[in-house]
């Protein structure tokens, strides 16, 4: 499972602006001085509710088979029961900081949507929806971008669906 993108000439941000750029999407990349860590630290930095940030959360399926990504309004918690039926598995837990830097070379605080050397099976929050826009990590957590809803379910290929706790 793992690809080593932890090594050091990795550029985070970049694989996330070139992914971005390669899929179409107008958007730019934004930096804050302050951390985007945790939901709260985003909120206050982008100066958007917790709702509308968005958290990137790798999952493990059947025990290292594959990883998932499950996108979630920063409000909610996801839902391994639901993913393991919508996914029709019989096994979903959390990445650790270790298989998410050795998989992705990102580390937790700046997981992003998009940027991955192949992309995730992508579920979206459906309440995500209910928004115009959201903001996402970019690489790093002190990078993020907005984006909408629709679009960034068209750049993942992703599938909304009913995964919140």
């Amino acid at each position: 499972m793992s690809i080593d993108r932890a090594a050091e000439d990795f550029d985070p941000v970049e694989a996330v602006n070139r992914y971005l750029s390669e899929s179409g999407f107008n958007g730019k990349i934004f930096h804050t001085d302050e951390t985007i860590f945790t939901v709260s630290d985003a909120s206050s930095a982008v100066g958007a509710p917790e709702e509308e940030i968005l958290k990137s959360i790798l999952l493990r399926v059947n025990r290292g088979e594959c990883l998932v990504l499950a996108l979630m309004s920063g409000i909610n918690r996801v839902d391994t029961k639901k993913i393991k039926k919508i996914l029709a598995v019989s096994h979903v837990s959390f990445a650790n900081q270790e298989e998410c830097c050795n998989w992705s070379g990102f580390k937790p605080g700046g997981i992003p949507p998009v940027g991955y050397p192949e992309q995730p099976v992508t579920l979206l929050d459906e309440d995500l929806f209910q928004y115009p826009e959201v903001w996402a990590a970019a690489g790093t957590d002190h990078e993020f971008f907005p984006i909408s809803p629709e679009e960034l379910k068209r750049i993942t290929r992703g599938e909304s669906a009913d995964i919140k706790k």
